[in-house]
């Protein structure tokens, strides 16, 4: 039997913050994906992904929003704690909604607060470069860990008016690292580059002592995250360069449906060893 010490995730039987470091150190690629509810979280942690986004994303997959700005701090602390009551591994972070902690420090503390003792979350995301830096601080030195996000920041769509990808121009680029660095040292244990070029996520990531998890950010990241929805399949109207689709559940579980109204219609569920 081999004693050779395992280094990848499977190594490790529960994901901390620590863990993540260890991996970007030992150059092992960092998995995140997005859930909602607990029958998928448990899918998903059992499947053996790393971190386990509670999205506001849910604004858009979960409630049919068109951003994500409507989704509010109670139902984002709904949605994490039935992450939670399915996660045995993986490490939960939770978003911080908009609203719930642009305004001061201190609301966004008091807003972490309530994530982490009513959902059950192991940490907080939040979007925004050197301008929430104080912020992040206030936060972590509460003990509460906090994840960045720079790039794109949905949060913040009806400001830049597209969804185009971010950090083109040189000057939005050099910006883009100095926040990064700004977060890093107001205490982020990582940081989301979503749709920016690759070759600027390579440079940011070699610049940072914290794990990056790329979306739209090419291969030269610390890890990657997508939304669980669009790799499954369900949504099949996002059709983004950086979106892989792992299964086609769109057209798989409709099938299943027809076929189940088929059944019924024809009496043929329930059969005989189907009944008491």
């Amino acid at each position: 039997m081999s004693t050779q010490k395992k280094s990848g995730p499977e190594a490790f039987k529960k994901v901390t913050t620590h863990t993540l470091a260890e991996l970007k150190h030992s150059g092992v690629r960092i998995s995140m994906l997005t859930a909602y509810d607990y029958t998928f979280a448990r899918l998903v942690d059992s499947a053996g992904v790393d971190v386990i986004l509670v999205g506001d994303s849910a604004s858009n997959v979960m409630a049919g929003h068109e951003t994500t700005l409507p989704i509010t701090l109670d139902q984002m602390i709904y949605h994490a704690s039935s992450v939670v009551r399915g996660v045995d591994r993986a490490l939960v972070v939770v978003d911080l909604p908009f609203g719930s902690y642009q305004g001061n420090p201190k609301e966004a503390l008091n807003s972490s607060i309530r994530i982490m003792k009513e959902s059950g979350g192991h940490a907080v995301k939040l979007e925004g470069g050197i301008e929430v830096a104080s912020t992040v601080a206030r936060i972590v030195q509460s003990g509460i860990p906090v994840m960045g996000h720079l790039g794109l920041t949905p949060q913040s769509i009806y400001q830049f008016g597209t969804y185009a990808v971010r950090a083109k121009e040189n000057s939005e680029a050099t910006r883009l690292l100095e926040d990064a660095l700004a977060l890093q040292e107001a205490g982020c244990f990582a940081l989301v580059l979503e749709k920016i070029p690759a070759a600027l996520a390579a440079k940011v990531t070699a610049s940072l002592r914290i794990p990056t998890i790329g979306i739209g950010a090419g291969g030269d990241v610390d890890g990657q995250v997508l939304v669980l929805h669009d790799m499954l399949g369900m949504n099949t109207e996002f059709n983004p360069r950086f979106l892989r689709r792992y299964a086609q559940l769109g057209e798989l579980i409709p099938e299943a449906i027809r076929q189940y109204v088929s059944d019924v219609r024809d009496q043929k569920f329930p059969n005989d060893q189907e009944r008491y």
